[in-house]
């Protein structure tokens, strides 16, 4: 397993999956966590010990509201960890923030224990940044990363430069 997935929340798990179809994608080995760091913090260090002794190289990890799962995973370990902040969805009710208390929450990180971050809820954009992370020292993904770049340069080229009319 090269990536490790955590979200705090089965309800956060169509979210979450979105970063799990990226690394299919690319053929990555990936195990996904539903953990959280209020409810379950010493399974949770427990599930991180033994995820790094399964060779993991990078985390994901997803949460709302004060967005705590991936700053206490960052305090537990040397991976790098990249944080999906999580618009918070209750049905019937709103948080009245969007996302953005979870956004705060994972870029804020104090000093010494870095989380890097994505846009919310942009878990692909989390898989492809874990991708890039591999890719420095496997290069079957950098391969894998550099034709799919192309495509997407090809494509646009296809639908560039062209007149439209609107």
């Amino acid at each position: 397993m090269k990536v490790a997935i955590f979200f705090g929340s089965k309800s956060d798990t169509g979210v979450m999956k979105k970063a799990a179809d990226v690394l299919k994608e690319f053929g990555v080995d990936y195990k996904a966590y539903i953990l959280s760091a209020h409810r379950a913090g010493d399974l949770l260090v427990k599930t991180i010990k033994q995820v790094e002794s399964d060779g993991c190289k990078v985390i994901i990890a997803g949460a709302g509201l004060s967005a705590a799962l991936p700053g206490v995973i960052a305090s537990r370990t040397v991976l790098p960890v990249i944080g999906v902040p999580l618009e918070c969805i209750n049905p019937g009710k709103s948080n009245g923030l969007a996302g953005m208390d979870a956004l705060l929450s994972v870029v804020q990180m104090p000093p010494q224990i870095p989380v890097a971050s994505v846009g919310i809820g942009n878990a692909k954009n989390a898989a492809y940044l874990a991708l890039q992370i591999l890719a420095l020292t496997d290069d079957d993904i950098k391969q894998k990363l550099l034709a799919f770049r192309q495509k997407l340069a090809d494509d646009a080229a296809a639908n560039g430069g062209m007149g439209v009319e609107l």
